[in-house]
């Protein structure tokens, strides 16, 4: 074997190693998504709504949510628009690797219309034109616990008194947690970094919608969660020879859950 083919093996097997580390990470967020997601459900099936309690924490005694008071924070709503924007470069960036000539900052048509896909198949069409038309759960501000004139519910109950654009589940949170996407394809020396910027955008967008009395913390959670998880399911679809890398991630991370139940277990005497 020569030195070349050597060094070709060793670029290979170091970056299989940064894809797996990259849905292993994925995967990780989606777990504990679906934690927070299933505490919230299991407490307020119990009988004791962690929804409410938590939007209770941003409603003064001036019987106002207090993002919706705040003008300056209330402004901030349309930078859920960052995410249309990102959507509609990658498009463009997609395009241009296709022209004849080198186009800085050109990606993959294949990788523009996996995060292409994701976006119009997550945020657009499941919760926007499905869920949010269809599910009924009336938003914090219009329920009688904050002063509304609705009766509250709970996210799994379909039956609310919302007629459109009701509250489950956040279209700004899932567009938020769709930049993780195109965080997956920055270049290894800033992926770190963007995948950061992206999961503290959509913890910010999430609090804030919550803040302005907009969307309860399932909402915006079970909206993240299923931005993520389409991510997960799409990429071995658009890129088939990493189908294996997902279930290696998957392994790495089933270990280090089990890891960590055996280490909160009693030892034996």
């Amino acid at each position: 074997m020569t030195t070349t083919s050597i060094d070709a093996d060793c670029s290979h097997a170091d970056k299989s190693v940064r894809v797996i580390r990259v849905e292993a990470d994925y995967l990780q967020l989606s777990a504990i998504l679906l934690i927070i997601a299933a505490t919230v459900t299991a407490v307020s099936a119990a009988g004791v709504s962690l929804d409410l309690a938590f939007s209770a924490v941003f409603f003064d005694a001036a019987r106002q949510f207090s993002g919706a008071r705040d003008h300056y924070v209330a402004a901030l709503r349309d930078h859920g628009f960052i995410s249309l924007a990102v959507c509609i470069a990658c498009v463009g960036l997609g395009v241009a690797k296709l022209l004849p000539w080198k186009t800085p900052f050109a990606i993959q048509p294949r990788i523009s219309a996996f995060l292409v896909t994701a976006y119009v198949l997550g945020p657009g069409i499941l919760t926007n034109a499905i869920l949010k038309q269809h599910w009924g759960r009336p938003r914090p501000g219009a329920v009688l616990e904050f002063g509304g004139a609705l009766p509250y519910v709970d996210w799994w109950d379909t039956a609310g008194s919302c007629l459109r654009n009701c509250s489950f589940t956040s279209g700004e949170a899932a567009a938020a947690a769709w930049l993780l996407g195109p965080a997956m394809f920055v270049p290894p020396p800033w992926r770190a970094l963007a995948i950061g910027a992206a999961a503290a955008f959509f913890v910010f967008t999430s609090m804030l919608r919550v803040a302005m009395g907009a969307h309860f913390l399932a909402d915006v959670v079970i909206g993240g969660l299923g931005s993520l998880l389409l991510l997960l399911a799409l990429r071995p679809i658009f890129f088939p020879h990493r189908r294996w890398s997902l279930a290696i991630a998957w392994a790495n991370v089933r270990e280090k859950l089990i890891s960590l139940v055996r280490l909160r277990q009693p030892a034996m005497p």
